[in-house]
């Protein structure tokens, strides 16, 4: 069951309920079935000069450029990572999607992250920023870039505890970490 604003509002004042740090917008960011996050000051670039990407090797931390600032240049036809300025700290039992804002999709910016977040994850989220345009997007931090759309659950045998637990900033891929991936061969 998707939560609506009055269960998002309830679930922010609960002790054990959802925690956002730093404290939210309640009129601007709650919507009727979403919560607006804005956009952080963490962005992070793969290298260019890493050569081609083969996810059967992973990419190492290392292999990306971070930065931080005022502003973002979002060069056409290019991706990115950001980070939320919310950390976020979800109970056992909720979950969210991560959806980007109409409004920001239909300046050309796409808002993704692996579209999900595990009940009794903590941490900032990442989002991937895909520029679709032929002109450069230029973006500030603070600005609400995307939204969560929480689920209740059954409460779980095992809640989530994986790579990206407790992450600050724009994260790039730690599928390095992946069991499958040890083995380095071919």
């Amino acid at each position: 069951m998707i939560l609506v604003d009055k269960e998002i509002e309830r679930l922010l004042r609960k002790r054990k309920g959802i925690s956002i740090k730093p404290q939210i917008d309640r009129d601007l960011q709650i919507q009727p079935s979403s919560l607006d996050l804005r956009l952080g000051n963490t962005f992070s670039k793969i290298k260019s000069h890493t050569g081609d990407i083969h996810l059967h090797h992973a990419i190492e931390y290392e292999e990306y450029e971070i930065e931080d600032g005022e502003s973002f240049n979002i060069p056409a036809n290019s991706f990115t990572l950001a980070e939320t300025l919310e950390y976020i700290n979800l109970p056992d039992n909720i979950s969210a999607f991560v959806e980007g804002r109409s409004s920001v999709g239909r300046a050309g910016l796409q808002v993704e992250n692996a579209g999900w977040v595990d009940n009794g994850f903590e941490g900032t989220i990442t989002l991937e920023l895909k520029n679709l345009t032929n002109k450069n997007i230029i973006i500030k931090p603070g600005i609400r870039i995307c939204q969560l759309v929480f689920s209740r659950t059954e409460l779980p045998l095992n809640s989530y505890d994986g790579k990206y637990m407790r992450q600050k900033g724009a994260t790039g891929s730690r599928m390095y970490k992946d069991s499958e991936l040890n083995n380095k061969e071919g």
